[in-house]
């Protein structure tokens, strides 16, 4: 279950990132999910929920978005979303959806991203 250690590490970037800006509140985090990172989304927002309990990221909104898998081929020379199989696999699957090659680079898809923090500031005296 590493999608605890990924939580923690998305509550600290958070908490950080708030302290340093003296903020009094976390109102919504939007963290972007690699379809390909490896991560069960309802178990990630299941432990946020509990550890987020008596910090400043209590009251947050958790925004989930999903980041598509872009692939280049090397066979077709296709740009763009791959087709990804993971019905019957223990890894996803990842192939050209012009060509069915599995000979491609992932671009994008496989990173877990905080992208954005909304925060509260004390009022200026």
């Amino acid at each position: 279950m590493h999608e605890l250690s990924m939580a923690q590490g998305i509550i600290n970037a958070v908490v950080e990132t708030a302290e340093s800006n003296n903020a009094t509140e976390v109102n919504e985090v939007t963290i972007e999910l690699g379809r390909l990172a490896m991560v069960n989304p309802e178990q990630l927002e299941f432990i946020l929920g509990v550890l987020v309990e008596n910090t400043i990221l209590e009251d947050a909104k958790i925004v989930f978005e999903e980041i598509p898998v872009e692939i280049d081929c090397h066979d077709c020379n296709f740009h763009g979303k791959a087709i990804i199989d993971d019905k019957d696999h223990y890894a996803p699957m990842v192939k050209c959806p012009e060509c069915d090659s599995f000979a491609i680079e992932i671009l994008n898809g496989k990173d877990i991203v905080v992208k954005n923090i909304v925060i509260e500031k004390p009022e200026d005296n």
